[in-house]
């Protein structure tokens, strides 16, 4: 016999959170109830998930809006970082994303280096675009410069 059951908690193999699924009695009693893993269809169960989704979908939406702001400030912001180099102009050392973090964090924008998508550290006195990855939706580009310091 199969019953209904809310899904507490994302699970590859059954669904997302809040998803209403069949299952066997047998698996929900021994399985899903005991671990916290669903709860029976109610009406204030379902209610209750989806009020959730409703909060999680205007969370969502803010998240998206200061990703969006964020990314225009980063747009308007070139960003000039001063180091120490030799040579053909390489750098002793390298920019990372953490020094490319710091740098905007202290013109005033926050910025955490997971954000900053650099391919290989900048090993070399120029200018080069750099991706930022804000949101899943949302993805900005930066011109940063490095120059030699005197």
């Amino acid at each position: 016999m199969d019953i209904q059951v809310v899904l507490t908690e994302n699970d590859p193999k059954l669904g997302k959170r809040g998803e209403i699924i069949k299952v066997s009695s047998g698996y929900a009693q021994n399985y899903l109830f005991p671990q916290h893993k669903a709860q029976p269809v109610t009406a204030a169960n379902v209610k209750a998930f989806e009020q959730e989704k409703l909060k999680q979908s205007k969370d969502e939406a803010e998240r998206l809006a200061r990703a969006k702001a964020r990314a225009e400030k980063l747009r308007a912001t070139p960003l000039e970082i001063f180091v120490t180099a030799g040579e053909g102009d390489r750098l002793f050392g390298a920019v990372t994303a953490q020094h490319i973090a710091d740098a905007l964090t202290e013109r005033g924008i926050p910025c955490d280096r997971k954000m900053v998508h650099l391919e290989e550290p900048i090993k070399k006195i120029g200018r080069y675009e750099i991706e930022f990855r804000l949101h899943p939706e949302v993805i900005a580009k930066l011109q940063v410069q490095t120059l030699k310091k005197i």
